[in-house]
């Protein structure tokens, strides 16, 4: 895997960058949630369970596995309710891919087929799997056949999502996407 730096802390970035559960539950925390700290999640989920195995968290006792990730800090502003949606997303990886989240996007023959797998998982909606999906392919190569057409404008050069965070300079380059867009939004709706 790519040397990622979108968490903003080195041992929360290198676990992003040899472990494909913990990079699938960073996205899939990036939600309502400054998006460093939400990649920095399995950081936390790591250290306190001892592993990001797929199988372990799943098979976790569930409200163990809540309190470990809503004690502060916490790996979401909701980490109850959080941790929940990690277990589920653990479950389908164990169930659909034998426990190897690599399998989601290794095994996509297509775009649009590895669009619909991440898609199909908890927690992730049409934008979501939309920036996963340029998230793989900008950052870690995983380029199938018609990449670009399912994810729009993500798929572009520039600082629209998580996908394009590579240092803390484009980090913020990002965040001043997202607010600009934001206001011009509120500036429609006026």
């Amino acid at each position: 895997m790519a040397n990622l730096q979108i968490a903003q802390e080195p041992a929360a970035d290198a676990l992003l960058s040899t472990d494909a559960f913990a990079l699938l539950t960073g996205m899939l925390l990036d939600q309502q949630f400054p998006m460093e700290r939400a990649f920095a999640g399995p950081a936390k989920i790591r250290d306190r369970f001892g592993t990001m195995d797929p199988g372990a968290i799943a098979a976790a006792e569930p409200d163990s596995f809540a309190d470990l990730c809503a004690t502060p800090p916490a790996i979401h502003r909701y980490g109850r309710s959080m941790a929940g949606r990690v277990q589920a997303l653990a479950q389908v990886v164990v169930d659909e891919y034998g426990g190897d989240t690599e399998r989601i996007w290794t095994e996509a023959p297509s775009g649009a087929d590895l669009f619909a797998r991440i898609r199909a998982l908890p927690g992730f909606g049409d934008q979501k799997a939309k920036i996963f999906t340029a998230l793989l392919a900008k950052q870690l190569g995983v380029k199938p056949a018609g990449w670009t057409k399912v994810v729009g404008d993500y798929g572009k050069a520039g600082y629209r999502s998580v996908a394009d965070v590579t240092d803390p300079e484009s980090l913020q380059k990002v965040r001043d996407f997202k607010k600009a867009a934001k206001a011009a939004k509120a500036a429609q709706q006026t």
